[in-house]
């Protein structure tokens, strides 16, 4: 079984509750009644009833299995706006009225009180959007400084420490992320791949460097960055720096780490020093190594907050959502 098809069917055994906020979009839609249809999540639309069940007709949806929250409900948005208020009192019920304006703010509300498990959105919406309004109503997880992605990387012919896969990140969000946000994707990382795909992480944070081969401020941003993750979390295998064949390759690593480590040559978790080492990175692991890279999956928020590619096609629209559902089990 590979991975989307283990992913799937840990979805299917613990079905949750997703909030769509861009019910004008065919493909939401479309994804919406297949996850229902399959019982990988309960979908929950968020919008206008009306507006709502007149895009379903204009598509020819089967909604069988979806619910809406109705945002025209004016009593049923003011008991929204006052429960969300027990998550955070923060904003006031007349800026949550105005928040409520668009209707993804309306979801991470639902979400944040309990009424829904995970927001997806990202097809009417860029990352920037999703990334501001997650921070506002549902927050950083603790001790998570920034939030940030990752992928996960199915690499044909790769037989490392988790067979033929590998997680990466960031390759997405944090453009140049100093010490102490290398240290927060490398946490909230090992986090997302513990419950994601049931791994014990060993993560490595790489550079050009393993363990002062070479000297530089790059090379002590990584270092200070170990340092800082390994306080934050003690029970996490996180090592560096390594250079990327110390990290992955058991003989490079036992050669170039003169000292006990339980991530060297055996790292599941690679994290990137920088956007444009990650970027590079992934698109590497497509091209030449013919990956299928999910991603990225947004992490760092105290909630499943998912961002999806506008030009995504409705499978890998359901296979994030079914990917979204699984680390939702775990909260």
């Amino acid at each position: 079984m590979n991975m989307m098809n283990e992913i799937m069917t840990k979805a299917k055994a613990n079905p949750k509750i997703v909030a769509f906020p861009e019910v004008n979009e065919e493909k939401i839609l479309q994804a919406a009644q297949l996850c229902a249809a399959e019982g990988i999540c309960k979908p929950l639309l968020v919008g206008s009833a009306e507006e709502i069940k007149g895009y379903i007709a204009q598509y020819g949806i089967d909604a069988s299995g979806m619910d809406i929250f109705d945002t025209s409900d004016e009593a049923a948005c003011e008991a929204l706006f006052e429960a969300y208020q027990s998550y955070s009192t923060e904003m006031s019920v007349k800026s949550l009225k105005r928040k409520a304006k668009d209707s993804m703010y309306t979801a991470l509300m639902l979400q944040a009180t309990g009424k829904a498990d995970v927001m997806f959105a990202g097809m009417t919406h860029t990352t920037g959007d999703v990334l501001w309004a997650g921070q506002q109503m549902i927050g950083l997880a603790e001790g998570v400084t920034t939030v940030s992605s990752i992928g996960v990387a199915q690499i044909p012919g790769w037989e490392g420490s988790e067979g033929d896969l590998l997680v990466v990140g960031d390759c997405a969000v944090c453009v140049d992320p100093d010490a102490s946000d290398l240290a927060s994707i490398a946490v909230s990382a090992c986090d997302t791949a513990k419950s994601l795909l049931g791994w014990e992480p060993r993560c490595a944070l790489v550079s050009y460097s393993t363990d002062g081969s070479a000297e530089s401020e790059l090379v002590d941003k990584v270092r200070k960055a170990v340092e800082i993750a390994r306080e934050l979390r003690p029970d996490y295998a996180i090592d560096g720096e390594f250079q990327l064949d110390a990290a992955i390759v058991p003989a490079v690593g036992a050669k170039k780490v003169k000292r006990e480590s339980a991530v060297a040559g055996k790292a599941n978790i690679l994290i990137w020093p920088d956007l444009n080492v990650g970027n590079i990175g992934v698109k590497m692991l497509q091209i030449f190594g013919k990956a299928d890279a999910y991603g990225p999956i947004l992490q760092g928020f105290k909630k499943i907050v998912c961002d999806c590619s506008r030009s995504a096609p409705v499978s890998e629209l359901v296979g994030n959502i079914a990917i979204s559902v699984v680390r939702a089990q775990e909260g």
